[in-house]
């Protein structure tokens, strides 16, 4: 039903993949793997909605709050993921990023500890430190995770954990079981809960993904808030969009006064919520069915390292078309990697180092097969090639 093969072309249309690699990699015209957006075209429905509501012509002030947006929200919920979710607590914002940054400043003050999992998204980063708060990492597997997150929480001026959920870049899936325990631990130590899910709606088969508002405790005195959009999962990044649910009334007020007025943001971008309405009425086709084609890539990816890299023994990621690959078992430098790809394969992928773990390379695959398949042998090559040169260092931490 859906063509995922079509290559379109995204050059000249101002892409932050596409057109920006000389801002990240110093080096214009390279095949790009990096930012987290996909070369698919949106969904027809979507794209039929937004037709529709430009024919109209007039794009006035708008009000989220009017009109299908909540129902199409909650039946989301209660159709993906057979969770109810109290539609009067949602808020909205331009961004999930902005509704972070917001949060951070209601719930904590400047040089108070914000906890988070590594590697960490650097959007993560970026918002956590750009308002003089401290990032403090714990890792997100390995069998002192439990207790180094507790020691994390318990600091006395560690004010918010931070969940990314599913986990960018790993692709990690949390448990019932796991979220449960965050829950409690934050209780415990009255630290504030923002769960980013805005990978979820990507998670794979054999997983399930548990929305925060099913864990959270409601009502008065919880600070806790999940941030979400349907622009990652449907590729409309660019329109600008997002929503959250917070439970506590009063803070759920102070942040939409925030947003309203502090931010003069009181009208959203009204073919955003078009784009919403339209994914989660009727995208469920397309969007399984990229998950399906995602999933035949990372098998494809799987087998081409298992072949030209066998060192390396990687896993498809739980959710997501983020490749997380760990290379630190060939032994050459993310530098030099990175040197080799865009010197001699001509390709950008993002190194570890960003996400605060080098020795890894973060592909993003949110493309045509044959596409993939040149990053990937690209890898491959400009690894091989390393190896058999006199090694410098090592890529370990």
């Amino acid at each position: 039903m859906f063509d995922f093969d079509r290559e379109v072309d995204r050059r000249g249309t101002w892409s932050v993949q596409w057109d920006g690699t000389a801002d990240r990699f110093g080096v214009a015209d390279l095949l790009p793997f990096t930012i987290s957006d996909m070369d698919f075209a949106s969904p027809p429905a979507v794209l039929d909605a937004l037709r529709e509501r430009v024919d109209h012509g007039v794009f006035g002030y708008t009000d989220w709050r009017l009109g299908e947006f909540r129902e199409a929200v909650g039946d989301w919920y209660a159709s993906r993921y057979g969770a109810a979710v109290d539609t009067g607590t949602m808020v909205y914002a331009p961004s999930v990023l902005s509704q972070l940054s917001q949060l951070l400043q209601m719930w904590t003050e400047p040089g108070d500890g914000i906890v988070v999992h590594t590697p960490t998204y650097d959007g993560f980063r970026k918002a956590v430190t750009g308002l003089g708060r401290e990032l403090r990492p714990v890792p997100v597997d390995g069998p002192d995770a439990p207790e180094l997150l507790e020691r994390e929480l318990a600091r006395p001026d560690s004010r918010m954990l931070l969940l990314c959920s599913p986990h960018n870049p790993t692709g990690r899936v949390w448990r019932e079981d796991e979220l449960k325990e965050f829950a409690r631990l934050a209780e415990r130590h009255g630290v504030a809960v923002v769960s980013d899910e805005i990978h979820a709606d990507l998670t794979g088969d054999g997983h399930r993904h548990v929305p925060w508002t099913a864990i959270a405790p409601p009502g008065r005195g919880h600070r806790w808030a999940l941030i979400t959009s349907g622009t990652k999962a449907f590729n409309f990044p660019a329109l600008s969009g997002s929503y959250g649910f917070i439970g506590d009334p009063d803070e759920r007020g102070a942040f939409t006064r925030r947003m309203e007025t502090g931010e003069g943001l009181a009208s959203p971008a009204v073919l955003s919520l078009t784009a919403h309405i339209a994914a989660y009425r009727h995208g469920a086709p397309w969007l399984d069915a990229l998950r399906g084609y995602v999933d035949g890539t990372m098998a494809l990816i799987r087998e081409r390292l298992a072949a030209g890299l066998p060192e390396v023994d990687w896993n498809p990621p739980q959710a997501g078309y983020l490749a997380w690959i760990d290379l630190r078992p060939l032994g050459i430098e993310e530098a030099a990697l990175q040197e080799e790809l865009v010197s001699a394969e001509r390709v950008a992928i993002m190194p570890g180092g960003v996400y605060g773990t080098p020795g890894f390379v973060r592909l993003n695959v949110g493309c045509p097969r044959a596409k993939a398949e040149r990053g990937v042998d690209a890898l491959i090559r400009a690894a091989t090639r390393l190896r058999s040169r006199p090694v410098r260092g090592t890529m370990q931490e």
